[in-house]
């Protein structure tokens, strides 16, 4: 592996957009990865060859230099070193790692003998009251399965013959100057070899589609991004062994509900006497109704917490969050005679005729009067 070139290492084309870059690079992360090879040197040198690779091809500038000039051009020509690979691992970790992230089981997405990877994803589109209690949904999908026919070759009665353009290495090399470059053959994708007819069955694909429904238990508190592994559903290799199907949820919004986290957030308009007086008001929650016990003067965007009124901790610690209710205050669009009598009566109860407000900014009032003098 230390030999081959930053796409080898990869397993893409030279011709990979930066998708397939990362799809290449986050596989063979999470094969070689340390914890999941304890012990292994040979795996942890993998590892850092692949981020190594990674790094170079994620970064535009020092793919085009060496694309250009190898890995000699970047030593020599300095190129910066991006960052992208580690920024990446983070993500990886997650899936790999936690509750919702992938839990895989440590074996390869792919098979070496498969054209396909075994595990597969699909997204679901939930609405916030199933995130929030959770429930059961259907899920249709496409599943691959490696023909039978061609026993995954792709090939009719499974013969193959030797690739013409590659000569059988799976790799085709160009020479610039005097350096020598290499890339993935083109014509048999590095398989060095290429059916002599197309499989009838699965039209020289490798494999067959057919459609499928499981029914996904979707736990209470799954949040936006979230993902959960049904294992055994994804498409099924040459040996026989399915992968594991992921499944992505899409939360939609709630009209009145805020998420923040395991937090609910509630708007909550209050009529400006009521604010003064500092009533009771019955408010709704997650599980129901509560009350909302206004002290006397709240203020706008004033804020209420109801401890353990919120959303369930999905990744079932047995916590969960907080409803907080946030004051909106409101006033009347238009006044009667008769109301208008009454708050100026109201306000001259208060003494507000004497505009309190005048003695606070006295000295102010002052020093503005003066600077027209």
């Amino acid at each position: 592996m230390e030999n081959l070139s930053y796409y080898e290492i990869l397993e893409v084309t030279k011709n990979a957009n930066g998708d397939e870059i990362k799809k290449a690079y986050r596989r063979m992360a999470k094969l070689y990865h340390p914890d999941r090879n304890p012990g292994d040197e040979s795996a942890e040198h993998k590892f850092k060859l692949c981020n190594e690779a990674y790094q170079v091809l994620s970064d535009d500038q020092q793919r085009s230099i060496y694309d250009r000039y190898g890995k000699e051009g970047l030593q020599g020509g300095g190129g910066r070193r991006s960052s992208g690979g580690f920024d990446d691992l983070g993500s990886i970790f997650e899936e790999m790692f936690n509750g919702f992230g992938g839990g895989g089981r440590g074996r390869q997405s792919r098979a070496p003998s498969d054209k396909f990877p075994l595990d597969m994803g699909v997204e679901m589109r939930i609405s916030f009251k199933e995130a929030v209690f959770g429930c059961e949904k259907e899920v249709s999908f496409s599943a691959k399965t490696s023909c039978k026919t061609c026993k995954g070759t792709g090939a009719k009665d499974g013969k193959v013959t030797t690739c013409s353009q590659c000569g059988g290495k799976g790799q085709v090399y160009m020479r610039q100057g005097f350096m020598t470059f290499s890339q993935t053959c083109p014509a048999c994708h590095g398989e060095g070899t290429m059916a002599s007819e197309k499989c009838t069955d699965c039209k020289g694909k490798s494999y067959t589609e057919a459609k499928e429904k499981v029914t996904v238990k979707v736990p209470a508190g799954i949040d936006n991004g979230n993902r959960l592994r049904v294992s055994g559903r994804g498409n099924t290799g040459k040996s026989g062994v399915r992968g594991d199907l992921y499944v992505t949820f899409e939360v939609e919004e709630d009209s009145h509900f805020i998420r923040n986290g395991n937090d609910v957030y509630l708007e909550v308009p209050v009529f400006f006497t009521q604010a003064v007086l500092g009533e009771d008001i019955t408010i709704p929650s997650l599980n129901g109704e509560v009350t909302l016990e206004l002290e006397r003067g709240t203020k706008d965007k004033q804020q209420y917490r109801f401890r353990g009124e919120g959303i369930t901790d999905v990744h079932g610690r047995g916590a969960k969050g907080d409803l907080i209710a946030q004051i909106t205050l409101t006033y009347p669009d238009r006044l009667t005679g008769e109301q208008e009598e009454l708050l100026q009566k109201l306000q001259e109860s208060f003494g507000i005729e004497s505009k309190p407000h005048e003695s606070l900014f006295e000295s102010t009032f002052e020093k503005v009067k003066g600077w027209f003098k």
